[in-house]
């Protein structure tokens, strides 16, 4: 029998499905067959790189959720999932990107074995797992069925963390510490991009104790200079350079749950612009932070933090924070609240996001960001713990 290192307690689980089942019966879904792997994972633990390929979790409304995927990988379901292992099914390879045939088919085939052939099947519309040809064939293949988007069903679902994934995402923050703590010892005028990155890798993977670092769902962000008014640069080989601001968007992750956490680092005595910019971010962080509260709601956390913004006139376009918890590539967010402001959906005790005010403008960008938990009573925790402000070394 195969030894199984399951990440919750089957309390944990059965407290997930049981959520997912009555959201599914408030929205008439039969069957839903989820597709992304950070949903998959939170179901039934199910943990591989194996998202390339079709796969997905089968969700009953009155048996075990079934792990359906490519023959090769039901062999990491059995190892993963909670459940037994015959609610692990795989498909021929033969079906692997093939031109005559196609992974849904076979999908459709044990539909109609569990007779929902005619039901009202809930799928992930958009996803960046689950695509048009795919939705296509499960059309062809089962005609008399009614397929329902469930898009981010599951996604609010996970929305309000046990205190399990609490434990995680600390383990993922004290991760998060330790690589921005190595960032600003390492970087220096002269030394290559690609050398800090390396070193941003192993302080991830190595962890800290009691938990090893797995990957992350985004590699580093770092650009320099102007090239900061792209948020979503990676790395180069080029040197860092004396004059400019450096922000590094990384985020530590354990056993996928993820604590974004960004800081700006300049070489050199900043300009009095970005300095004003600074501290005009700092004071919005922290009355956004004083606004992140139960009861309150996602919009008063954005407006919270324009404030100051505005009165420096700084204007931002953007969003400024989404949930975080578990997540694969390619994002870390949950993909359902929004900070912004006409978002007004009402936080509780157990929500958790990156707080994330970034600032890129026409020549230059500043990020100084917070992963936060909203709690019971009071302002949101921040699940790090570092100075709120750019780094500078002259």
């Amino acid at each position: 029998m195969i030894q199984k290192d399951l990440p919750f307690s089957q309390g944990e689980f059965e407290r997930r499905l049981d959520k997912t089942r009555k959201a599914m019966e408030a929205k008439g879904v039969d069957v839903l067959f989820v597709t992304d792997p950070s949903n998959q994972n939170w179901l039934t633990g199910y943990d591989g790189w194996s998202f390339y390929v079709h796969q997905g979790v089968i969700v009953l409304p009155d048996a075990d959720p079934i792990w359906w995927g490519r023959n090769q990988d039901a062999n990491g379901g059995v190892r993963t999932v909670w459940m037994t292992d015959d609610r692990v099914m795989g498909y021929a390879d033969n079906y692997v990107q093939s031109t005559e045939r196609h992974p849904m088919q076979d999908l459709a085939e044990r539909l109609r074995g569990m007779g929902a052939e005619a039901k009202r099947i809930g799928i992930e519309m958009d996803n960046y797992y689950f695509s048009a040809k795919a939705y296509e064939v499960l059309k062809a293949e089962l005609p008399n069925a009614t397929f329902v988007d469930a898009t981010a069903l599951v996604n609010w679902q996970r929305a309000v963390k046990s205190d399990e994934e609490l434990t995680f995402i600390r383990k993922a923050a004290a991760i998060s510490e330790k690589m921005i703590d190595g960032l600003l010892e390492r970087v220096e005028v002269g030394v290559p991009k690609n050398e800090v990155v390396a070193e941003i890798f192993r302080d991830g993977v190595r962890g800290v104790d009691g938990a090893w670092g797995d990957y992350p769902a985004i590699v580093p962000l770092l650009p320099s200079g102007s090239d900061a008014a792209a948020p979503h640069l990676t790395w180069d080989g080029r040197d860092f350079a004396e004059g400019e601001a450096t922000f590094f968007e990384i985020s530590g992750c354990y056993r996928r749950y993820h604590a974004p956490f960004c800081r700006t680092l300049f070489l050199g005595k900043p300009p009095q612009f970005i300095l004003d910019a600074e501290s005009a971010l700092v004071e919005g962080l922290e009355l956004g932070l004083e606004a992140a509260r139960a009861g309150n709601r996602a919009c008063d956390i954005a407006n919270a933090l324009a404030q100051p913004l505005e009165k420096a006139g700084i204007e931002r376009g953007a969003r400024c924070g989404y949930p975080i918890g578990l997540s694969y590539p390619p994002d870390w967010g949950e993909r359902t609240i929004s900070l912004r402001a006409e978002d007004e959906t009402v936080l509780e005790p157990g929500m958790t996001f990156h707080f994330m005010p970034g600032l890129w403008m026409s020549d230059w960008g500043l990020e100084i960001t917070e992963s936060i938990l909203i709690k019971e009573d009071g302002p949101a925790e921040t699940f790090c713990d570092r100075p709120r402000k750019m780094f500078v070394k002259d």
